[in-house]
């Protein structure tokens, strides 16, 4: 028994990450079923609260369960207590809340003089007013239940490991395999590329990069709020930015492109952290 324990604790991410696919996976599919999962079947307006509630179900609900499990009531002290942190520079809150945005903005008005499909939805919306009450209110509903989880409990086990730019690919890579069953559809509009090859951009592009930029402002703040902040412009943009017609090599491109640009400020900012901590041991 205690080397049952031992072992569980040892691999306390590992286990939340099972337990995470297993509520998500296993509710996505009693919603909706594999002919919804596979889009051989529409899913009906009505269901669609419900597949967004089980899919959010898996990280708070494997991240409560973890914590309960391996750390106990300290461990919920720590999540409460950084969950209501929100005395931080407003360089942070900045960063947080406008990454995203202005980037996907930035790119899809370069690529819009090529093509008209790049233009901003909130640019063709007729209920532009609707459309961003909703794009906010979603986006902050997604951010708290997924970082309860991520950030709340996986990025402190893992940043005890590992450094700041391999604890945001790892968690990175999970978070767009966790998507897995809301994407396997979407292959039905690949076009000339290979289902799987569409698939693989569209899950591990951008999101290791985007973590590894989450990571990084938690690694610098201790702010579990400030991730639901930071995470909430990152959906609140697909639905208020990302034209719901883009697909097929036109997505691919604006997605590479996005992932391109997230890489490089990771690396600037990765760079700039380890210079500057260079610095200060010479000063010493």
């Amino acid at each position: 028994m205690e080397k049952d324990r031992s072992f569980l604790s040892n691999n306390a991410v590992l286990v939340y990450f099972a337990l995470t696919l297993l509520i998500t996976w296993g509710g996505i599919l009693l919603a909706i079923g594999m002919d919804g999962i596979l889009g051989n079947s529409v899913i009906p307006d009505e269901q669609m609260p419900l597949l967004y509630g089980v899919t959010l179900l898996g990280p708070s609900i494997a991240g409560l369960v973890a914590i309960a499990l391996f750390d106990g009531r300290e461990g919920f002290r720590s999540l409460f207590s950084r969950l209501r942190k929100g005395r931080v520079s407003p360089r942070w809150y900045l960063m947080a809340l406008l990454t995203a945005p202005i980037v996907i903005m930035t790119l899809l008005l370069i690529f819009s003089l090529f093509s008209n499909v790049y233009r901003p939805a909130i640019f063709t919306e007729a209920n532009k007013t609707s459309l961003l009450l909703t794009g906010i209110f979603m986006g902050l509903v997604v951010g708290f239940f997924e970082e309860l989880g991520w950030t709340g409990f996986a990025v402190p086990r893992l940043r005890q490991k590992y450094s700041v730019l391999t604890t945001g690919i790892i968690l990175g890579l999970f978070w767009g395999l966790w998507h897995l069953p809301l994407f396997v559809a979407s292959t039905n509009s690949s076009g000339a590329i290979p289902p799987v090859i569409y698939l693989l951009i569209l899950l591990f592009s951008f999101l290791p990069a985007y973590r590894v930029l989450m990571v990084w402002v938690y690694d610098q703040t201790g702010s579990l709020l400030l991730m639901v902040l930071m995470h909430a412009p990152l959906s609140a943009s697909q639905l208020l930015l990302i034209p719901p017609e883009l697909s097929g090599v036109q997505l691919v491109i604006f997605d590479l492109a996005f992932a391109a640009v997230l890489w490089l400020i990771a690396a600037l900012v990765i760079f700039s952290s380890k210079q500057r901590l260079a610095d200060d041991k010479g000063a010493a």
